[in-house]
């Protein structure tokens, strides 16, 4: 069953972040289905993109990988990555 985890962060460039679309797709493939990119209207270097998670550990093997590490510094993410879990009720 898919779970539905929004990740936020910050960018030292949008645009230079926005080129690394691909790499996120090949990198996150393991354990989402799909995710959708948002830019903040009141900051364009704030970001947040919604998954569609498949396997939890996988998207959580993914993130703390070191290889992930050096496509966030090439991307020019900046921490903290916060993420938000779907909460069923």
């Amino acid at each position: 069953m898919s779970k539905t985890v929004i990740g936020r962060h910050r960018v030292g460039d949008f645009n230079t972040w926005l080129k690394g679309h691909e790499d996120r797709k090949r990198i996150f493939a393991p354990a989402v289905s799909s995710f959708q990119t948002f830019q903040d209207a009141g900051d364009p270097n704030s970001i947040a993109i919604v998954f569609q998670v498949n396997d939890l550990e996988k998207l959580a093997a993914i993130i703390n990988d070191p290889a992930t590490a050096e496509l966030k510094k090439k991307h020019t993410v900046l921490d903290p990555v916060i993420l938000s879990m779907q909460v069923d009720v």
